[in-house]
């Protein structure tokens, strides 16, 4: 099969033709249909990822068809059209009989722990605990669109910032879990400021459903400027982007019982930023962190989805190939792509 390859990290990436995955006993073989590429892509390239090992094939935001089936697995047939969370659960452990797949103590990640999806077909193991089917009205490339940018906004938001209609949702960082995030709280009848330093991404935030903007290079203090606008602080914010700056502010634009969600990323410099207790304790702040969504929680955002209240396709920026994939995946600590870039063509 054809896949994007990287043998150092930070290094080149090249299209090669490599061996077809073996199906896991537990698992499936998936045709991959559609890929989106994720910061979290560039950032396993980079090495900040200490689960990826050399040689190694990047993707993990995936949807496509079953070809192949693993001898225990019960759910699935070859033919179902499927997607997964990037974060999958064992299903045996603590985290996972609890209903916490996304934080299993035996992972696992297509793209991380194992090769993943920049190529034509990629290998799932735990396939019974994790894969969701797909809705016939759903086509491959809005559900590559879906994970792990939209199920962890969606996470987020929903679960663990219990978002509320008429509440002020501040979002920092306007990539895809960025956008993601803003629309979805904007769904939930919340009020969402949106920050950034790129004018673009902010008018494309407004388009769907900011109800302010920031842009962090035109204002002397983004936290006052969000103090303002919301007359008091935000109920929720999240830092989308995992800078030591976001997060700070994220923080300290809060209100009174305010919740903060880390959701983006902090690694490399930024791996661990000074957290102001102060005003946490003070204000009695929430501090959350969140990382992707397990499989059966998908049922009700695709609800949303199915209705209109929802439309991730709306993020996508642009479809490539597996072969643009790759100065896609190097363009990715620009910051300078809107929307999400999916893979749609792997021939």
């Amino acid at each position: 099969m054809k896949a994007v390859i990287f043998k150092e990290f930070a290094g080149s990436l090249f299209l090669e033709d490599i061996k077809d995955p073996v199906v896991p006993i537990d698992g499936v073989v998936i045709k991959v249909e559609a890929n989106g590429i994720c910061r979290s892509d560039w950032h396993g390239w980079q090495g900040h990822d200490s689960d990826v090992r050399l040689p190694h094939v990047p993707g993990h935001e995936l949807a496509g068809v079953i070809v192949e089936v693993g001898k225990d697995v019960k759910r699935w047939r070859v033919g179902d059209r499927v997607t997964v969370p990037f974060a999958c659960g064992c299903g045996t452990c603590p985290q996972c009989l609890s209903g916490n797949q996304q934080i299993c103590d035996h992972y696992f990640q297509p793209g991380f722990t194992a090769w993943g999806s920049f190529a034509e077909y990629v290998a799932l193991p735990y396939a019974d605990v994790n894969l969701v089917h797909l809705p016939d009205g759903m086509d491959f490339t809005e559900a590559a669109c879906l994970g792990c940018r939209f199920i962890t906004s969606y996470r987020a938001v929903v679960h663990q910032g219990r978002v509320r209609g008429g509440e002020w949702v501040a979002v920092h960082g306007c990539g895809g879990v960025g956008l993601s995030a803003i629309m979805i709280a904007s769904a939930f009848g919340a009020n969402v400021i949106a920050v950034d330093i790129d004018r673009r991404k902010l008018d494309f935030a407004r388009s769907i459903g900011a109800a302010q903007v920031i842009n962090a290079r035109e204002v002397n203090n983004v936290v006052e400027a969000v103090l303002d606008f919301t007359q008091g602080g935000a109920h929720l914010s999240l830092d989308a982007l995992g800078s030591t700056e976001t997060c700070r502010n994220s923080i300290l634009n809060l209100r009174k019982r305010g919740r903060h969600v880390q959701v983006g990323l902090m690694v490399a410099d930024d791996s661990a930023p000074q957290i102001p207790m102060a005003p946490v304790i003070a204000k009695e702040l929430e501090i959350y962190g969140s990382h992707g969504m397990q499989a059966h929680e998908y049922p009700s955002m695709l609800s949303m989805i199915a209705s209109g209240k929802l439309n991730p396709s709306l993020l996508i920026g642009k479809t490539v190939s597996l072969e643009e994939s790759m100065a896609e995946l190097q363009g990715m600590g620009e910051f300078q792509s809107i929307g999400v870039s999916v893979i749609t063509d792997f021939a």
